[in-house]
């Protein structure tokens, strides 16, 4: 069984891999996509639902942990306009 802590960690987890991407664009996507798929099952009440969402929260915890490090061994050449300093 899922408790409240655990579907904690696993949003604060989603939210500390997003924030490792190198790119202003990923990185706000995967941002909105944790904390938008976290409110929208906010109301899940059946067990077997709540651990349904649960597992796909993990997964998709792997797949951003697995493209982070493809990111970070393969930055992108350029930058993106949020990312350059005025000068």
């Amino acid at each position: 069984m899922v408790d409240k802590g655990q579907v904690i960690s696993l949003c604060r987890f989603l939210l500390r891999a997003g924030r490792q991407y190198p790119d202003y664009n990923i990185r706000e996507y995967a941002k909105r996509r944790t904390l938008d798929g976290f409110r929208m099952n906010k109301n899940l009440t059946d067990h077997s639902k709540v651990e349904d969402a649960y597992a796909e929260g993990k997964k998709q915890l792997e797949v951003v942990e697995r493209v982070v490090k493809v990111y970070l061994a393969y930055p992108p050449k350029t930058k993106n306009i949020m990312e350059l300093k005025l000068q």
